[in-house]
Order: structure tokens, then sequence, then C-alpha cells
């Protein structure tokens, strides 16, 4: 299958890359950052999702993992600026999946406004998409990511102390690693073809940790 999947230089997106190509799929990645990938089977297109053209023929899984966490920025790009990017790839009639990166916080709302804001509606988006491709037998889903280990989480993971106190709001003390979010995503694009208009949560059970008082 030929993959387009965004923000490939590192993190999430960098570990869905490497996990098509590891199954032997063609995969077309676009980031701000060059390439971190060096594969027969990889093209990398380094722009912005807000405004970048990518080319991919018989395109049949689309996986928007590009965002950022800058409160300036979060509606933009993580919102209308996917939005857009998807809108531009949805047409060819090799497609078979979409899937969104959104966040755990899409529900809490434990975040930043704006990124908490953009996150829900990038969820609310994936169920309209999901509703009007269901004729064309295209599942859309999103996952929601809670911590995760990956570079832009280093300023808590080189902080042992505040690390330890993250781990500690889980019900299995852990953060996901970017590989574990990758398997979940190929499964829902590459494998799956009975789920759609689901947002499924990964957060080692910190949504359903509490403090039960009777």
């Amino acid at each position: 299958m030929n993959v387009l999947v965004t923000g490939t230089a590192r993190g999430i997106g960098l570990a869905v890359a490497r996990r098509f190509l590891a199954s032997g799929h063609s995969v077309w990645g676009v980031d701000l950052l060059s390439a971190s990938i060096d594969h027969p089977a990889y093209t990398h297109v380094q722009g912005d999702v807000r405004t970048v053209t990518v080319r991919v023929p018989d395109l049949a899984v689309l996986v928007n993992n590009a965002g950022t966490l800058e409160e300036a920025d979060a509606l933009d790009v993580n919102l209308t600026g996917t939005m857009a990017f998807t809108e531009r790839h949805l047409d060819g009639p090799a497609l078979k999946s979409v899937l969104f990166v959104a966040s755990a916080s899409a529900r809490n709302g434990a975040e930043f406004p704006r990124y908490v804001a953009s996150k829900a509606g990038l969820v609310g988006y994936m169920k309209n998409l999901a509703l009007s491709l269901a004729k064309r037998g295209v599942t859309v889903n999103s996952v929601s990511p809670g911590g995760v280990i990956t570079p832009a989480n280093e300023h808590i993971l080189n902080d042992p102390d505040l690390y330890d106190a993250v781990k500690a709001e889980t019900l299995l003390g852990k953060w996901a690693t970017a590989e574990e979010v990758a398997e979940l995503a190929y499964y829902l694009t590459a494998v799956n073809r009975s789920i759609t208009g689901e947002d499924i949560l990964m957060d080692n059970g910190e949504m359903l940790k509490s403090h039960f008082i009777w």
C-alpha cells in the first residue's frame, strides 16, 4: 500500500512510518524538519501541513500525526491545518483508511486551552469524516495517547522526580512508547475493516484512575 504520514521526523510519526516500512509498504512523509528515515521505500517532503502539496499515487492510508504544542499555532496547525491537508487527499479511489493522532487531553481538558480545543475539534472532525466516507468503505478513526516517550516530552523524561510524578498518575505506572502507538495506528489502518468513527484512548489508565471517597 501507499501510505502518507505527517510529522515523520521524530516521535510518533517516525514510529508509524517505520512500522509501515517494516511491513513492506511505501511511505511518503511530511515534516517541517528534514528526513530521519533512509529507506528505499520512503519519500520525504519537507513542508508545513497547512500549505504543502504531496502527490501520492493510489494513496491507501493517511495518518495525520503532525501537530504543535505551541498555543499560538495550535488551532491553526492541529485543527484547521490538518483538516485542510486531509481534504486534499480524499479523492483517490484507492483510499482505505484515515487516522488522526489526537490526545487524551481532548477528553479531560487537562492541558493548554487552545491545544485542548484543537485536539477535541480533531476528534469531532474525525467523526464527521467517518460519516461522509462510510459509503466508500473508508474507515476513519483517531488515537488519543496520554503520556508518550518522545523527544517532545524530554523536559519531563529528563527530570526523574517529575517523570515519577506523572507516571504515578497512571494505573499502570508508566507511559507508552511511540512504537506502541504506531502498532495501534497500523492495526486501525492496515488491518481493521470494521471500526470507524472511534477515538481510541491509550493512556495507561490515567483517565480511569481516581480517588474514590465513600
